[in-house]
C-alpha cells in the first residue's frame, strides 16, 4: 500500500514539474515567435520600400545626366 502512495505522490510531483517546464518552454517559444514576427514585418516594409528607392535613384541619375549634358 505504501508503494502505491509513494508512486502516486512521485507521479504527481513529476506531473507538476513537467507542467511547469512546459509552461516556461511555451513562454520562450511565444517570445521568439513575437520577435520573429517583428523582424519579418520590418523586412517586408523594407522590401516594399526598395522599389521606390530604386525608382528615385533612376530619376536622380537621369537628372544628373541632363545636368552633365547641359555643361
Amino acid at each position: 500500500m505504501e508503494a502505491i502512495i509513494v508512486a502516486i505522490i512521485t507521479g504527481g510531483i513529476t506531473l507538476i514539474g513537467v507542467m511547469i517546464a512546459n509552461s516556461k518552454s511555451q513562454a520562450v517559444t511565444e517570445t521568439k515567435l513575437e520577435e520573429l514576427t517583428r523582424e519579418v514585418r520590418a523586412h517586408n516594409n523594407f522590401a516594399q520600400r526598395m522599389p521606390v528607392v530604386e525608382e528615385k535613384i533612376k530619376v536622380i541619375n537621369h537628372r544628373l545626366d541632363d545636368l552633365e549634358e547641359g555643361k
